[in-house]
């Protein structure tokens, strides 16, 4: 067994501390991976805090992680020391169900092991990037092109893939409008994917106070969604919506805006919405939900952004900072996305 360095969650209330945690012996098709950096994800803030529930504690957060190749177990073919390499939400699943078989492994029958806070293989509770190092099964590590920095890289897997692959599955592209609800951790990510991929695209904000920002990112387009007139111009305009916030929606009211055929997504986890049949009767509209990516896609979302010049828009930090960066996320007060130096926690107190 290898102890590193690591934040850790003791309980629902208490603010993460350091730590160390346990990762397992390197197996034949293991990769040990020397952490660099680690995005800090909303998701994070909810699982700690105990929003979605009772968990198992102590737990170290992250799914957004960007490193190095350390070693290799004597089986891994798909990866070599010194590559540069990421983990995103997931490190295991059955193999053997039809999604798992399609390259659709979030969507694992049997359930996907996450990559913290679920039973691993060896019965263990995974424990995510918040720390020095991990060792992963090499078919859920992904390789992170030269064209990205690492730093930036980190939060495209998870910010990246979930909006990635709504945007594909629903084909943005050329003559396509794309509206994004929300200019946060990933409807940035998703403004710069949907011009990358040659939509005409609007930010759909509650407010005009990040303008400026949404059209430096690449935005044709952008509304403020408190005023009431917004929706009256827009109606029948959107091929795709996605809805990249957490807050409740008005369903009924973003439908309104698509074009026939059009489909509105659902990213974020938006906990009440209304709807109403006739909403989606009208013109074919279809609403649908979309949850991050399977590896091969999250592979190709990364293959895309090195190839078009996109990373996500960070802000980095120590890991003595990670409580205030929690508090400041949860206050929007991050543009746009927080990234811990996992060099760090080597000297962390």
């Amino acid at each position: 067994m290898l102890t590193v360095n690591a934040y850790a969650a003791a309980s629902p209330t208490e603010p993460l501390a350091p730590a160390t945690v346990e990762r397992r012996d390197l197996g034949p098709r293991d990769v040990l991976i020397e952490i660099k950096y680690c995005g800090i994800c909303h998701t994070d803030i909810h699982w700690v805090r105990g929003d979605w529930g009772a968990k198992d504690y102590p737990v170290v957060p992250g799914h957004e992680i960007a490193g190095i190749v350390s070693q290799v177990g004597p089986e891994v073919t798909r990866h070599a020391v010194g590559e540069r390499v990421g983990v995103g939400c997931m490190v295991n699943s059955c193999r053997e169900c039809g999604p798992c078989q399609q390259g659709e492994e979030q969507y694992c029958i049997k359930g996907h092991i996450l990559t913290y806070g679920s039973v691993d293989r060896d019965g263990t509770l995974t424990q995510g990037g918040y720390s020095t190092h991990v060792v992963v099964d090499q078919d859920f590590v992904l390789r992170i092109p030269e064209g990205v920095r690492l730093e930036e890289a980190a939060p495209l897997l998870c910010a990246g893939v979930t909006t990635y692959s709504p945007l594909t599955r629903w084909g943005a592209g050329p003559g396509k409008n794309v509206g994004v609800i929300g200019l946060g951790g990933l409807g940035h990510v998703a403004v710069k994917l949907a011009k990358a991929m040659g939509a005409e695209t609007t930010v759909l904000s509650r407010t005009l106070a990040k303008k400026d920002d949404g059209l430096r990112l690449g935005a044709d387009h952008y509304y403020a969604t408190s005023d009431p007139a917004t929706f009256e111009h827009l109606a029948g305009t959107f091929d795709l919506i996605v809805n990249t916030v957490s807050a409740e929606l008005d369903v009924d009211a973003y439908l309104s805006l698509l074009a026939v055929n059009g489909t509105l997504a659902i990213v974020g986890a938006t906990p009440k919405f209304s709807l109403d049949r006739f909403s989606l009767v009208r013109n074919q509209r279809a609403f649908a939900g979309s949850q991050i990516g399977g590896i091969r896609t999250t592979q190709q979302m990364l293959d895309f952004c090195a190839e078009h010049g996109i990373g996500a828009e960070v802000e980095v930090i120590p890991a003595e900072k990670i409580n205030e960066a929690y508090d400041r996320v949860l206050a929007s007060d991050v543009r746009y996305r927080f990234v811990i130096d996992a060099s760090t926690l080597a000297t962390a107190p």
